[in-house]
């Protein structure tokens, strides 16, 4: 189990980081924005989570996570040499994983650390969307979280999946990818056919 997760883990940063260096080109930062951006994508929210529920911040205990954004931003540089003909879907596509990979496993996290299930559930929802609110706050764009985007939602569906799933008898390892999935599917829809949530609007009388 412990292998799953690592791996897990290790992919969410991955395609996190990817979708914060992606962002950095469409906005032409220089290298160190990149490595930046691609950081504070990958770890915002697990680093706001471990802090929240008084642990060791993941990757302080273990530095490889920060060779893993190091590499994956300097790939990014040397293979995307064009970040403008990158469809703009591709950058959605890989955050859509990332945030099912991290609501999920952010979840999980937070019940082995004795958190209540609501509680888990909204430090997995932290996980999942922090480090792109943050991401987007540093580019001047509003945050995906924040517009009519099926986003949250489907960070929170992940989290719900995993409680049920685990609850009602699943291994953890079954549950753990049952819920990456069913979070994935709702995130990528909503991308596919481009669903939002109604947008509350109040509109204002002239004087």
């Amino acid at each position: 189990m412990f292998e799953l997760l690592r791996w897990l883990d290790l992919f969410g940063v991955i395609v996190f980081a990817l979708s914060g260096a992606l962002m950095a080109g469409r906005y032409k930062l220089d290298p160190f924005g990149v490595v930046v951006l691609s950081a504070v994508t990958a770890v915002g929210g697990g680093t706001i989570r471990d802090v929240i529920l008084d642990t060791t911040v993941f990757w302080v205990a273990d530095p490889i996570y920060l060779f893993v954004i190091l590499m994956t931003a300097i790939l990014t540089i040397l293979i995307i040499r064009r970040p403008k003909r990158i469809p703009k879907r591709f950058l959605l596509i890989a955050d859509a994983f990332g945030l099912a990979l991290f609501a999920v496993l952010g979840t999980q996290k937070s019940l082995n650390l004795g958190a209540p299930i609501p509680v888990a559930i909204v430090m997995g929802t932290i996980t999942g969307v922090a480090g792109g609110m943050i991401r987007d706050v540093l580019c001047n764009v509003i945050p995906m979280i924040l517009r009519q985007e099926i986003y949250a939602l489907a960070a929170m569906l992940g989290g719900c999946l995993f409680v049920v799933f685990h609850t009602f008898g699943l291994s953890e390892n079954v549950s753990t990818i049952c819920a990456i999935v069913g979070a994935l599917k709702l995130r990528l829809a909503a991308i596919y056919w481009q669903v939002s949530l109604p947008a509350f609007h109040i509109s204002e009388k002239e004087q």
